[in-house]
C-alpha cells in the first residue's frame, strides 16, 4: 500500500470510530516500525561498507598474484581424464582463456552501497504511524506516542541526533508530521521563518553536513534552508575580510522577462579548519544536551564545513549592524551605530545565529550563507 494512503485511512478511522478498522491501524503501525528498522539497518550497513571498503581494496591489491597456464585436459583421480569447464572464467579468477592474466584491483564504486531508502551523509527518514485527533498539528500527547512507537520498534538505542521521524498518519504535504530527534526527544520543526518548517534552533547546523537535510526537510521558494550557526569564534576573521560590494541579481518581471538588478551587499568570509594536532572541532554545548550525531556521541563540526564560509548581509546600515552584532565584540563599540541594541536577552542571542544557506552559490569547500533579520520572521 502506498504511504500516501496511510493518512486517508487514519482520517477515516478517527471520523468513523469503526472498531473493525482497529486491526488495520495496528498493521499499518507495524509496517512503519518495520520500515524504520530496515532504514536504520541500511545505515549501519552503509557505514560498515564505507569503513571497510578501503581496507578491502588494499587487501585485494596486496594479494599475491599467481601465474601459470591452465590445461584443457587434466588427469583426475584413478586415471579419470577431466575436461575443462565450458563456463566463462570468474571475474576474480587469475586465469582466463587458457592464459594467466594479472588480477586487477576491484572497482570500489561497483561494490559501494546503494539504496533508495538511505544515503550516506544524509538524514534518514524514519516512519511511525500515530493517528492524530488534532489533525496535521501534533499535540504533545501525539508526539509522546510517536516516541513510544520508536520504543516499540526497538530502535531507540540506534537513533542519533538529526534523525528525521515522519508520522505517516497525518499526511505528506510539505513537512507535515515531521520531527527531528535531538538525542533524547522528538522536536517539532521551527515555523518562525517558514510556513513549511525548518530545523529547530536547538540543533547546531555545523554538526551536520551542509546538505544533510536536503529533500528530507523540505524548503519553500528558492530552496535556501534556515541554518543556525554561531559565527562568534571567527569574529576577528569576519571583521578583517568585511567589504561593501555591488552584486548583480537577475529577477523576473510580471511580464515574464528578466532584469538585472544591482544592489549593495556586505560580504565577508572565514575559514573553518581543525586546530593544529587535531582532526575535529568541538561545538560547545550544555551538559544537559543529548548525545551528538558523531559515533561517540560528541558534538563536532562536520568535515563538510571545513573550508571557506562566505557570509552575506544587506548593504545597509542596519544590515552591517546586524552582522557586527553577531560577531560579539570583534568590532569597536562606536562602529555598531545607533541602530544597534546593546541588549543581551536570550531571544536576541538566538536570532543572531539564524542564517540561510545559499545553495546555488555553494560548492564543496566553499559554503555561502546569508544573514536572516528580524523583518523576515513570520511568527
Amino acid at each position: 500500500m502506498p504511504t500516501h494512503q496511510y493518512a486517508r485511512l487514519a482520517t477515516f478511522y478517527l471520523q468513523a470510530r469503526d472498531k473493525s478498522q482497529f486491526e488495520l491501524m495496528q498493521e499499518l503501525a507495524a509496517s512503519c516500525r518495520a520500515y524504520t528498522r530496515i532504514v536504520l539497518r541500511l545505515r549501519a550497513q552503509a557505514e560498515a561498507d564505507a569503513e571497510h571498503r578501503p581496507n578491502d581494496g588494499a587487501h585485494a591489491s596486496a594479494s599475491p598474484q599467481r601465474g601459470g597456464r591452465s590445461q584443457s585436459v587434466q588427469p583426475g583421480p584413478r586415471g579419470y581424464v577431466s575436461r575443462s569447464t565450458s563456463r566463462g572464467p570468474s571475474p576474480t579468477s587469475s586465469y582466463a582463456h587458457g592464459a594467466a592474466v594479472p588480477m586487477s584491483r576491484p572497482d570500489s564504486g561497483s561494490h559501494s552501497f546503494r539504496s533508495p531508502l538511505f544515503r550516506l551523509r544524509r538524514a534518514p527518514l524514519l516512519q511511525v504511524f500515530v493517528p492524530s485527533p488534532e489533525g496535521e498539528w501534533l499535540s504533545d500527547k501525539s508526539v509522546e506516542e510517536c516516541e513510544k512507537e520508536l520504543y516499540r520498534a526497538g530502535v531507540l538505542h540506534l537513533l542519533r541526533a538529526g534523525d528525521v521521524v515522519w508520522d505517516a498518519a497525518v499526511g505528506d504535504e510539505g513537512n507535515v508530521g515531521r520531527m527531528v530527534w535531538d538525542g533524547s526527544y522528538l522536536l517539532d520543526l521551527d515555523y518562525t521563518y517558514s510556513r513549511t518548517g525548518d530545523l529547530p534552533q536547538y540543533l547546531p547546523t555545523l554538526a551536520f553536513p551542509p546538505s544533510y537535510f536536503h529533500r528530507v526537510i523540505r524548503t519553500m521558494g528558492n530552496g535556501n534552508p534556515i541554518c543556525h550557526i554561531d559565527v562568534s569564534p571567527w569574529a576577528d576573521e569576519i571583521h578583517h575580510n568585511l567589504q561593501l560590494l555591488q552584486d548583480r541579481v537577475r529577477t523576473d518581471t510580471p511580464q515574464g522577462s528578466q532584469h538585472t538588478v544591482v544592489r549593495w551587499i556586505n560580504r565577508s568570509s572565514f575559514t573553518i579548519r581543525p586546530p593544529p594536532g587535531s582532526t575535529s572541532i568541538k561545538i560547545p554545548f550544555p551538559n544537559s544536551t543529548g548525545p551528538g550525531p558523531s559515533p561517540n556521541g560528541s558534538w563536532l563540526v562536520d568535515p563538510g564545513w571545513h573550508g571557506t564560509v562566505v557570509v552575506e548581509a544587506e548593504g545597509t546600515n542596519e544590515g552591517v549592524a546586524d552582522l557586527q552584532a553577531r560577531c560579539r565584540g570583534a568590532f569597536p563599540p562606536r562602529a555598531l551605530g545607533a541602530s544597534a541594541d546593546p541588549g543581551r536577552d536570550a531571544a536576541r542571542e538566538e536570532r543572531r545565529t539564524v542564517f540561510r544557506i545559499l545553495r546555488e552559490k555553494s560548492r564543496p569547500g566553499e559554503i555561502w550563507i546569508r544573514t536572516v533579520r528580524e523583518k523576515e520572521r513570520l511568527l
